[in-house]
This record gives C-alpha cells, sequence and structure tokens, in this order.
C-alpha cells in the first residue's frame, strides 16, 4: 500500500526533514565562520556572508509549508504544537544564522591583523554550538525530551568557555592598551557565540513543549546549576 503523502503525518515528516535541512546548512555557517577568522580566510568569511540569504529563504519557505498545513489539514492539539515550534525554531535559526554572518564580518576586519593570542577557545565554542544545535534538532525529530534536557550541561559548558575567552581577553587589555582594539572583536566573537548556545537552547525548549506541551527555561536551569557547584 503507497503511503498518502498528502496525510498530516506525511506532511509533517517533510517538514521535520526541511527543518533538518536548515539546520545542517547552518551548523556548516557557524563551523566556517569561525575557521575564516582563524585561518584568516576572506572567501571563505563572504561566502558565510552570502549564505544568509540562503538560510532567509529557507526561513521562508518552512514558515509558508507550516501556513499551508495549518490552512489545508487545520491541526489540532499535539500536531499544532509542533507547527508552532516550527514557526519557533526557524526564528531562532535564522538569529544564529546571522551570529555567524557577523563573526565572518569580524574575521575579515581582522584578516590582516596578528593575533595577540593563540585562538584555542574560540573554535572550541564554535564546535560546541554546532553539537548543541544538531542535538537540539535531532531531540526534536526524534520528540526526545530527555535529549532536549542534555543541553543544560552542555549550556553550562558554553558559559565556562565564555568566561575563558573573558577573562584571557581582559588579561591581555590589561597588559598592553594597543592590544584593546582587536581583544574587544574577539570578544564579540565570543559573545556571538554564546548567543548561538542560547538559541540552541531555545530550541532544545520547543521539544520539551512540543511534546509535552510545558515551557522551561533552560538557560535559567543552567545558570542555578552551575551557581550550586560553585
Amino acid at each position: 500500500m503507497r503511503p498518502d503523502i498528502d496525510s498530516l503525518d506525511s506532511q509533517l515528516l517533510l517538514l521535520k526533514g526541511e527543518l533538518m535541512k536548515m539546520g545542517r546548512f547552518l551548523q556548516a555557517q557557524i563551523a566556517k565562520s569561525v575557521k575564516s577568522l582563524v585561518e584568516k580566510d576572506l572567501a571563505l568569511a563572504n561566502e558565510v556572508i552570502k549564505a544568509d540569504d540562503i538560510i532567509d529563504r529557507m526561513q521562508l519557505d518552512i514558515e509558508q509549508k507550516c501556513y499551508q498545513i495549518i490552512a489545508m489539514k487545520q491541526p489540532v492539539a499535539g500536531d499544532l504544537r509542533l507547527l508552532g515550534t516550527v514557526l519557533r525554531n526557524i526564528v531562532d535559526m535564522e538569529r544564529m544564522a546571522d551570529h555567524a554572518e557577523d563573526i565572518a564580518k569580524i574575521a575579515i576586519r581582522l584578516h590582516e591583523q596578528e593575533f595577540i593570542k593563540p585562538l584555542i577557545d574560540i573554535p572550541r565554542m564554535a564546535k560546541l554550538a554546532e553539537v548543541m544545535t544538531e542535538r537540539a534538532l535531532q531531540a526534536f525529530v526524534d520528540a526526545d525530551v530527555e535529549m532536549a534536557m542534555s543541553l543544560v550541561d552542555e549550556e553550562r559548558e558554553m558559559d565556562g568557555l565564555y568566561e575563558q575567552v573573558f577573562r584571557d581577553l581582559l588579561f591581555y587589555m590589561m597588559s598592553d592598551t594597543r592590544n584593546i582594539p582587536q581583544a574587544m572583536e574577539l570578544e564579540m566573537v565570543a559573545v556571538h557565540l554564546e548567543r548561538i548556545g542560547d538559541h540552541a537552547t531555545n530550541l532544545a525548549e520547543m521539544v520539551v513543549y512540543a511534546v509535552e506541551g510545558r515551557r522551561l527555561d533552560m538557560n535559567q536551569i543552567a545558570r542555578e546549576k552551575h551557581a550550586a557547584m560553585l
């Protein structure tokens, strides 16, 4: 028996596939933005900047498909929550892409400068941001609340890396005022990556909402857990 490709379940499955496609493209842009900074690769930085338009088109296409499903299938309860989750997720993902674009712009501004310090924790933050994004989206596709909740610990790790970058750059700024302009740019890279992590936790929060219908603040949970360990 052939599957009904026009059924609500089939349409939702296709929509999840589109969301994962957007997510994987987004992960690539996060990685490329930091790689363009570390390797002083102008061509790669410009590629990330141009890719933001692709992300915008993906967002619009998925949004239109959500509204079409709502209009044509009139979903209720869990299916309607799932569509609302997708609409929320693509907004977060578009903002994550904006942060990647901003990192690429910083890479362009710094490409002729020698770095005041080895870039160690910033690439670690970028890798963690990719992992968090992948895990949150996979949790959504699998309706896996436990996987979504695992981002609490990863958010704590991201915050720890950000604090380390901030302390290191503050040391270099205090050691030599000539380091301040570049240190401020590198600080902004860390800020963008930390915010990408925040958006990834938003994606994970929406998994809990889609599956269980409850809302929570994973960033607050992560902060409370961090404070309890001090």
